[in-house]
């Protein structure tokens, strides 16, 4: 008999984690990934999030409508699933920890724990001689004024909880800037790091299984817009040995965290002054399927959404072999509009259409993506150059 299958979240990422599953297929909605070796392996998926008619409700998953912190829905998706991931990082660490007893957790809220803190991230990377830029905590305006002179301008002040999407990180140019960075804030936990002159920002999935199998995927090349990612070319354009670097720096990430499932590991590729090959830094980490995983739907031998429901549930881990050069573009709701809008499919060949079902755009929100797929011997070059026709074919526009 198939497990229940539970969920901190129902964006995007547990819709597609509820297509691998098949729940779609099973309840008779049609499409979605249904079938293959995880049929039968998961037999009900439930996901807490407080939009009503949330996309992975959308694709078959039940729903509790509740904060991603409440308690009682916390306890009310433990005591109704055998298994509990999360699509999000926003969870209470702690119910989750106490819920341990009535459902298997997985990554471990321990290290959900760490990883939702961006201060004790980059510790826990740190004591573990990972390299990652300089950092520290902030307690107050003098100690980020004392810090920032210490490490020379520019400098990133971060907060440590609930930032995404480059929500959350403020440059700060002088000194005459310190006071209203560090008021923007309005007293929430902060920490600053050394500004990192990167060459380019690399991402890295790895997936861990409930026995230990470790499996990487190769890295991938991330291009930001505001701090939103907005590409991600598979393959990355490094050399073998950064590669290679890549992949085995993530292993080591992958020894330190605890608990099953895939992470999305980010690194800046950091060009040193000597003749060598470039450094790598992990710059942050997310316990969970990850956006610069995308392009893995159609490019990999197995999906990131797959490869984390075989993780969790205690199945081998599926090849991570790059089967074909993708390129992933985030669909992004336009700047200065807010409402319902309509989606026009350009219908270019080799290109993949997923839109998230999401009901209102708003500015910079992720409402889907495509991913434009190599043929016929198409490199990474002729990719980004299919790509500017995506970017003119106006994919979502309000709504008449």
């Amino acid at each position: 008999m198939g497990k229940t299958l539970g969920i901190i979240g129902g964006g995007q990422l547990g819709m597609m984690l509820a297509e691998a599953a098949g729940s779609r297929r099973r309840r008779g909605g049609g499409g979605g990934a249904g079938g293959g070796p995880l049929s039968g392996r998961i037999s009900d998926i439930i996901v807490l999030d407080p939009t009503e008619n949330c996309p992975a409700a959308q694709a078959g998953a039940s729903q509790i409508v509740a904060d991603f912190r409440d308690r009682g829905a916390i306890e009310e998706l433990a005591r109704r699933s055998d298994i509990i991931t999360y699509e999000i990082e926003s969870g209470d660490s702690g119910i989750l920890k106490e819920a341990e007893g009535d459902a298997v957790i997985n990554p471990s809220p321990d290290t959900l724990r760490v990883i939702q803190d961006k201060l004790l991230q980059k510790r826990a990377l740190s004591e573990n001689g990972i390299a990652v830029a300089e950092f520290r905590g902030v307690a107050s305006e003098g100690d980020l004024r004392r810090s920032a002179g210490e490490f020379g301008y520019p400098v990133l002040l971060k907060a440590r909880r609930d930032a995404y999407d480059g929500r959350g990180n403020h440059r700060i140019d002088s000194p005459g800037a310190v006071r209203d960075a560090y008021a923007r804030f309005g007293g929430r936990p902060v920490m600053v790091e050394r500004l990192v002159p990167f060459q380019m920002e690399v991402s890295v999935i790895a997936a861990r299984s409930t026995a230990g199998e470790i499996a990487t995927y190769p890295p991938v090349e991330n291009i930001h817009e505001d701090g939103i990612l907005r590409a991600t070319i598979a393959p990355a354009r490094v050399g073998a040995e950064v590669a290679e670097k890549a992949g085995d720096l993530a292993e080591r990430v992958m020894e330190v965290l605890h608990g099953a499932g895939v992470f999305g590991i980010e690194m800046f590729v950091v060009r040193g002054g000597g003749p060598g090959p470039p450094r790598l830094l992990v710059n942050e980490i997310a316990p969970r399927v990850h956006n610069s995983g995308h392009h893995s739907l159609q490019s990999s031998e197995t999906s990131q959404f797959e490869q984390h429901l075989r993780a969790i549930l205690g199945m081998p881990l599926g090849g991570t072999r790059l089967v074909r050069p993708t390129v992933m573009y985030n669909i992004l709701g336009q700047d200065g509009f807010e409402g319902p809008y309509r989606v026009n499919d350009p219908g270019l060949p080799n290109t993949f259409l997923k839109m998230y079902g999401k009901a209102t755009s708003k500015p910079r929100r992720k409402l889907g993506h495509v991913n434009i797929v190599a043929a016929g011997g198409e490199g990474v070059g002729d990719l980004l150059g299919r790509l500017e026709g995506v970017r003119g074919a106006r994919i979502v526009e309000p709504a008449p």
